[in-house]
């Protein structure tokens, strides 16, 4: 996965408007089905990405588990997190290409 070019996104959608960030709010946001895609850090705890998964799944919503920390995708959306929804179909189908890219 290109790293910077991910990253890159990310920061297009949280300066956007496009982000939900943190798990409540994209747990949330998924269940609203609202969400188009959801980020993870590679540093995730299991519970949590388990979690994820299973909201996910239930409303067949993607979830991206990206080789970048939580300091890295912190530093591209400005707010400390490791877990970020994509609102944007158009956004959310570059960040599942980039992950695909180099999986």
């Amino acid at each position: 996965m290109n790293n910077n070019r991910f990253l890159s996104m990310l920061g297009i959608a949280r300066k956007a408007g496009f982000a939900v960030l943190g798990f409540d709010k994209t747990k949330d946001s998924i269940l609203s089905k609202k969400s188009k895609v959801v980020c993870v850090c590679s540093d995730i705890s299991d519970k949590t990405l388990k979690e994820l998964n299973f909201f996910a799944s239930k409303s067949k919503i993607p979830v991206v588990q990206c080789s970048c920390d939580m300091l890295e995708i912190s530093n591209a959306v400005g707010v400390k997190t490791g877990i970020v929804a994509v609102t944007d179909s158009g956004i959310a189908n570059k960040l599942i290409s980039l992950s695909n890219d180099n999986a």
